[in-house]
């Protein structure tokens, strides 16, 4: 029986959640089951294809819900997690009880792990270190931001891997390694250690770039990184270079997409005021209370600016 199975690339909380979702269908539900992985990415006219749906169950995990008829399985947490109104009411009237979204979870993976224990009686004690490690990172849980940049721990290493490596490839190996292994030991691997380690380099640079970029004023500090060809950064830099600041908000152009990215400062002297999630709602993008982003087509640099603009006058008030 083959299962596809969908999930937030370039993800820490969307590999792991793939790859849990994985055991628990193994363990619990069909144990001769196939996996087969494919990354989901927000763009800016996001859409299911329906070729998508090829297995003879399908499951998407920390991910957009779709009405196909063909998804059997779907599990999510952010606030946006419906790309129309009629996609909520198709969810509501779902009766198979197998498409859960619950937005006060930390992280997706922990989400699947207790609905996996609560109704199917599967436990799996060899996976609580990744879903520990999914709610730090998901959820921004670290003690502090020097600890969320400096990273330490291998799961923190492992997420720079995740979220910086080129392609899908290496995100679904180490989605397979998590299934069974130790989070040491798959930063280990001698693939892995190969791409860590320029990464990190990079990584050490963008703390540099954006040093020098960034700028903070009334509690928001803003950044554009065009022309950097940064695809992605550690999103807690802002807050190790700022650490009085409340919010975030930069501009970053890449391959597919220019990203305008709004966090809060998981540290702040200051309770964040602002729904992150519902401000980048309105501009077709989600998220979270506290993180969201918004996806523009590629090249659309000007009209970012000006959204960014727009939601740093906000943040201010």
């Amino acid at each position: 029986m083959l299962l596809r199975i969908l999930y937030h690339d370039h993800c820490f909380d969307g590999a792991a959640s793939a790859a849990y979702f994985s055991r628990f269908i193994k363990g619990a539900v069909h144990p001769d089951a196939e996996f087969r992985y494919t990354g989901m990415a927000h763009q800016a006219s996001q859409d299911f294809d329906p070729a998508l749906f090829d297995g003879d169950e399908n499951a998407i995990v920390d991910f957009k819900y779709s009405s196909s008829p063909r998804l059997t399985w779907w599990f999510d947490h952010h606030q946006s997690a419906f790309l129309s109104a009629a996609d909520a009411e198709h969810y509501r009237n779902d009766g198979s009880g197998r498409k859960l979204y619950d937005p006060s979870y930390k992280s997706c993976t922990s989400f699947i792990c207790k609905i996996a224990a609560e109704r199917y009686g599967f436990h799996a004690p060899d996976l609580d270190e990744l879903v520990h490690w999914s709610v730090i990172i998901d959820g921004a849980q670290y003690p502090d931001a020097r600890t969320a940049v400096e990273l330490g721990e291998a799961a923190m290493k492992l997420t720079l891997v995740i979220e910086a490596a080129k392609g899908s490839d290496i995100v679904q190996k180490i989605i397979r390694w998590m299934q069974r292994r130790p989070l040491e030991e798959i930063i280990g691997e001698p693939e892995v250690c190969a791409l860590y380690n320029p990464l990190y380099d990079r990584h050490l640079e963008s703390i540099d770039v954006i040093r020098g970029r960034a700028s903070q004023d009334d509690g928001v500090v803003f950044f554009d990184l065009a022309g950097q060809e940064m695809e992605g950064y550690n999103k807690f830099i802002p807050y190790y270079l700022f650490p009085t600041s409340t919010y975030t908000v930069s501009v970053s152009p890449s391959s597919f997409r220019t990203k305008i990215s709004v966090g809060s400062n998981p540290w702040t002297p200051v309770e964040p005021k602002h729904n992150l999630a519902t401000i980048c709602e309105r501009y077709g993008g989600g998220g979270h209370a506290r993180v969201g982003a918004i996806s523009l087509s590629p090249g659309e640099l000007e009209r970012a600016r000006k959204i960014a603009a727009e939601i740093v006058a906000e943040l201010k008030t």
